[in-house]
């Protein structure tokens, strides 16, 4: 029973109270018996619409609270003409017009969120309360399928002493590097990492492009000055030949002929260092790669048969790609001999070509982890008479032709060296 009702049937009982005393004490009076009556009448009417009226408000209290609760901020109140009922009336349409703008403020700054996060070219990653993948963007989406990044993620990196996120490079395949910064944030009270995942490869390479090139033409203006004027001076020296004692003769002429074969040789090995500076672009065209490969396996086969290295191919016939033939040959060649060193002797090389991937699985020694951040980065070899740029080259070309490659270690020993194109 609501409390309304209690206080009417109270007004109501009290009432009765009083007729039923006035019928007793003026029963001999009809006349003023029937005015008490009436005024007991216009009393209970009188009482009722006061309490009616009472209650009003708390019924508009009872119905906003219902409104909010249902999250209804579009329903207002009509001013009644009653001053201190049109005064909450008023306190109330402000309360919802103020909740509905904000309301509506924060799903427009929530979708504005949602659409910068989606189109954002850095990986999200919202991990929940127990350290799992709770929510992510597309950029997120694409570097997770690396396991690397999923496995660095999900193991959750601690946080620094000082509070500060901590960030971490991680090399992916090989040839990719990704910046990981962690942060926290609180969510109901309790602790949530968030993982911002940034593709730094390309920003790398082209910072170590810029440095190499500047270092290679310094190079090269300064040791092809210098050797053009040895050599110069050397073919001189070479006509006094028929000057100098015959006891003499001969190690004279030999010594300017080796010293001319080193000047050609050192011009030769810039000459390397030079051609990454001036790797043309690509003039594409459709290729058939499979005739590649069995060509580049022809010129290779004798030192193949020496090492006692089986090349075992697999390759489609249908598969045409369009790109630059004699940069693609120079790739491939590359990583079959890079494949030959890694193994020395007595090994096998699978090279498998279809649906638009290219292969080349060896089993050799592998891709040591000391130094699987260091591959692709110019000048690093670890070969004795090694100059570091053929890795560098490979990539500078795939790049160039918009392939995806990747360089990573086998289940069971050995690497593996992929590439997709298209």
């Amino acid at each position: 029973m609501s409390l309304r009702t209690k206080i009417i049937i109270w007004f109501v009982a009290l009432h009765v109270v009083f007729v039923a005393a006035a019928v007793f004490v003026l029963m001999e009076n009809p006349l003023l018996l029937f005015a008490v009556e009436v005024c007991f009448a216009v009393s209970i009417i009188v009482s009722v619409r006061l309490v009616r009226a009472l209650f009003v408000p708390l019924e508009m209290i009872r119905t906003g609270a219902d409104l909010m609760a249902e999250r209804d901020f579009t329903s207002r109140f009509v001013p009644v003409g009653q001053p201190e009922m049109d005064r909450l009336i008023g306190i109330y349409n402000d309360m919802v017009d103020r909740l509905r703008e904000e309301r509506l403020a924060a799903e427009e700054q929530h979708q504005l969120l949602q659409r910068i996060v989606k189109a954002s070219p850095s990986g999200m990653v919202i991990c929940d309360f127990d350290g799992r993948i709770e929510q992510t963007n597309p950029a997120a989406d694409r570097l997770l399928r690396e396991p690397a990044v999923r496995e660095r993620v999900e193991g959750g990196a601690p946080a620094s002493p000082a509070g500060e996120p901590p960030a971490s490079t991680l090399v992916v395949a090989g040839a990719r590097r990704l910046r990981i910064l962690r942060t926290e944030f609180r969510d109901r009270g309790f602790v949530k990492s968030f993982y911002l995942l940034e593709e730094l490869t390309e920003e790398l390479r082209q910072t170590e492009k810029a440095a190499y090139e500047k270092l290679i033409r310094m190079m090269s203006h300064e040791v092809n000055n210098s050797v053009g004027a040895v050599r110069s001076l050397l073919e001189s020296l070479l006509r006094y030949g028929a000057q100098i004692g015959e006891s003499d003769r001969g190690d004279f002429v030999s010594a300017l002929t080796v010293a001319s074969a080193r000047i050609d040789s050192l011009n030769r090995f810039m000459g390397g260092f030079a051609d990454v500076v001036r790797l043309p672009p690509p003039h594409p065209s459709d290729t058939d790669l499979a005739s590649v490969i069995e060509s580049i396996a022809a010129l290779l086969r004798p030192e193949l048969e020496q090492r006692g290295i089986v090349l075992q191919l697999d390759l489609a016939r249908n598969g045409e790609v369009r790109v630059d033939r004699h940069q693609i040959e120079q790739v491939i060649l590359n990583v079959l001999r890079n494949a030959m060193e890694s193994i020395g002797s007595d090994g096998s090389i699978d090279v498998i070509w279809g649906d638009g991937v290219l292969s080349v699985r060896d089993s050799g020694r592998g891709i040591d982890r000391r130094n699987e951040h260091e591959l692709f980065t110019p000048f690093f070899t670890t070969k004795r008479d090694g100059r570091g740029l053929g890795l560098t080259i490979v990539q500078e070309i795939l790049i160039n032709h918009h392939a995806h490659f990747t360089l990573q270690n086998r289940e069971g020993g050995g690497a593996e060296f992929r590439i997709s194109f298209g």
